[in-house]
């Protein structure tokens, strides 16, 4: 029995999650897309995962150059979420305008995000219509502040109200 496509993707709507710029380059060629396909996976050594589809010209590029960067944004960032998911098509390069960095892998590190993990790619298994990159942190940085999430295929942000646990 195979579950009904659109029921898949309207239950899996409900559950939140952050939004990350994924990016990666390759003879010099800087590409990047918003990923919410992410977690962490193992603490020694530090690994996360990123899940990316088939199709994506990104997905190439990761697997040719064996490197990627996650950059997890702010609330304030959704531009940049919706710039990386191409919905705004206008934007003939993604990274116009954005002075970002690199550090060991030289993939993009774009500036003022939550955080960001530069990685190596280290495993790459077979998830269908995507592959699932594992890769080993080899370098990170964090700074406070609230996160961009999408939810119910919207974009969103945490209120400001903690829940008190008995």
């Amino acid at each position: 029995m195979t579950i009904d496509p659109q029921l898949f993707k309207e239950t899996m709507a409900q559950w939140a999650s952050g939004v990350t710029v994924l990016t990666s380059v390759y003879e010099g060629q800087p590409v990047g897309i918003t990923a919410s396909s992410f977690a962490s996976v193992s603490l020694e050594p530090p690994r996360v995962l990123v899940c990316v589809a088939k199709r994506l010209h990104t997905h190439g590029v990761i697997e040719r150059s064996g490197v990627f960067a996650v950059n997890i944004l702010a609330a304030d960032q959704v531009e940049w979420g919706m710039r990386f998911a191409g919905l705004m098509p206008e934007l003939g390069d993604r990274f116009m305008g954005i002075p970002w960095t690199t550090a060991v892998t030289a993939s993009p590190i774009l500036p003022e995000v939550l955080g960001w993990l530069d990685c190596r790619l280290d495993f790459a298994y077979d998830g269908g219509d995507h592959t699932i990159f594992v890769g080993r942190v080899e370098a990170a940085q964090a700074r406070a502040g609230a996160p961009l999430l999408y939810f119910s295929r919207q974009w969103r942000q945490l209120d400001a109200t903690a829940l008190r646990v008995p």
